[in-house]
């Protein structure tokens, strides 16, 4: 007969004891593997199954960004030109690495969100939420990468070179950089809810100084601002690799991951000590 778990809580700060906290956090992560894919699996058919188009949203708004987008430089109210590559493709690929990463923004605060009567009457690992939120968007990931590699072939670009086997890496840095940011604001989001309607508008105006819709400036101060944003490697190196062209800087880009995953490590220390504080304020 398998021994029941035995946990013992004391009032003691669990910072006074740094490598126990790590310890239980890892397994805590461990025993949480089987309901996160519990909970990814149900949140994901949830999502497509009262909706007509089905799995087609996953899509469909990069799809009416890149029209609108490309309507408007082909009527000339906006002017884009120095594209390394034809524009509507470019703001294509563009626009669903960019909903990839507002996917792993929103996911952690989402997933906690949505799980508040859970949280208030069940004592789980509470990294569970923030796995099936990884899960999901990885799912998501994989849908619009699949869309994009079967219409690429269509605009003249073609997927027979090696730095295709690089594009998963890319996206494993886009939902770790994304998943950072989310859990930097979830304890903040889950108390205040003007903090989950103000993140819509700085993704917007994030999207507008990341090479998005936007080519890369020449010079000047919008060039210093755009190679300052930790995004731009990320998704100028993505877009490189997934149209086959080499990357002439890698530095950047591994920069920003190495800083990214140390983030995620922190953060989630923040994220577990904030957790029984953020029940019971919900529960409140």
């Amino acid at each position: 007969m398998k021994e029941l778990q035995v946990k013992v809580y004391t009032p003691e700060s669990v910072l006074r004891g740094p490598s126990g906290m790590i310890r239980d956090m890892v397994a805590d992560l461990l025993a949480g593997r089987e309901l996160a894919w519990r909970l990814a699996v149900r949140d994901i058919k949830a999502q497509y199954r009262q909706t007509f188009l089905g799995l087609l949203w996953a899509f469909i708004i990069p799809l009416a960004n890149t029209a609108v987008w490309f309507f408007l430089n082909l009527s000339g109210v906006v002017d884009f030109s120095g594209t390394e590559m034809p524009y509507p493709v470019y703001v294509f690929i563009g626009t669903i690495l960019w909903a990839i990463f507002s996917d792993a923004v929103n996911a952690p605060l989402q997933q906690v969100l949505s799980a508040r009567p859970m949280l208030a009457k069940l004592n789980f690992p509470r990294e569970a939420l923030i796995v099936s939120g990884v899960y999901q968007t990885f799912f998501n990931a994989l849908i619009r990468m699949l869309l994009v590699l079967l219409i690429l072939p269509f605009c003249g670009i073609s997927l027979w070179h090696q730095e295709l086997l690089l594009l998963p890496f890319g996206l494993i840095s886009l939902i770790i950089v994304g998943t950072s940011l989310g859990l930097l604001i979830t304890p903040l989001g889950a108390l205040y809810n003007d903090i989950g309607r103000a993140v819509p508008l700085l993704m917007q105006f994030a999207m507008f100084i990341t090479p998005v819709v936007f080519p890369m400036p020449k010079d000047g101060w919008a060039l210093s601002l755009f190679m300052a944003n930790p995004l731009t490697h990320i998704l100028n190196t993505c877009r490189h690799w997934i149209a086959g062209w080499p990357v002439d800087n890698l530095i950047p880009f591994l920069i920003v991951n190495i800083v990214a995953f140390m983030l995620l490590l922190l953060l989630w220390a923040v994220y577990r000590l904030a957790m029984p504080i953020l029940i019971e304020r919900m529960s409140a």
